[in-house]
């Protein structure tokens, strides 16, 4: 049940994220979730897309180098405690988180978290079994 994550490894310098999301509006794929990382010279783009083949392949052919990983989407209650409550689970479960971020949409009463773990499945399973609700890329599409 995991979803699809495109890591851009990106120049450190003015202009190239927008390069990066006008290429994605121009051949209309939405950005679902982002995050940036970056070191002095080099960042690291990490998206959730509407249509993460059409976006791996004009990124590409654009000239970026791109990777396609398995992440853990899930949805959460909109107050304080909730992403701990999530968090707590997988600590539990001895699952180490390596990263996360927050998906841009948000309804009133949910939010949406991107978690990267050592094991998708053994997440999933510890989160669907303290009743998390898990986000599937139909979930992306409706966003």
């Amino acid at each position: 049940m995991a979803i699809k994550q495109l890591t851009v490894f990106v120049e450190n310098r003015k202009g190239t994220i927008v390069s990066v999301t006008d290429i994605l509006a121009k051949n209309n794929v939405n950005i679902r979730a982002l995050s940036i990382a970056e070191t002095q010279e080099f960042g690291i783009l990490r998206l959730i897309v509407s249509d993460t083949v059409t976006a791996e392949n004009v990124l590409k052919e654009n000239g970026y180098l791109i990777k396609t990983v398995d992440v853990v989407g899930v949805k959460i209650g909109d107050a304080p405690g909730k992403l701990t409550a999530a968090l707590d689970v997988l600590d539990k479960a001895n699952i180490n988180v390596e990263y996360l971020y927050a998906f841009m949409a948000r309804t009133e009463k949910h939010a949406y978290v991107v978690l990267r773990v050592e094991n998708n499945n053994e997440a999933e399973k510890a989160l669907e079994g303290a009743l998390f609700h898990l986000i599937t890329e139909a979930d992306i599409n409706k966003l």
